[in-house]
């Protein structure tokens, strides 16, 4: 399958919290990074994703914010 995001990392799910609508899926790269990716119950259970799993983390960002601490 082909997608639109050109930076795509290979990560595994090493936490997932669920709220009462939303979910917050954590993933960890390979190093130090970690990678959070918020999505509806109703897509995470589509994906059927659960902790321990290998994901593919896409991403494609609009814009990107910094901010000076």
């Amino acid at each position: 399958m082909k997608y639109g995001a050109r930076n795509n990392i290979v990560g595994k799910v090493t936490e997932i919290k669920k709220g009462s609508l939303m979910s917050q899926v954590k993933v960890h790269i390979d190093g130090s990074i970690d990678i959070t990716s918020v999505m509806t119950l109703d897509t995470l259970a589509d994906l059927g994703v659960k902790k321990g799993d290998s994901v593919r983390v896409l991403v494609k960002a609009v814009s990107v914010l910094l901010v000076r601490e």
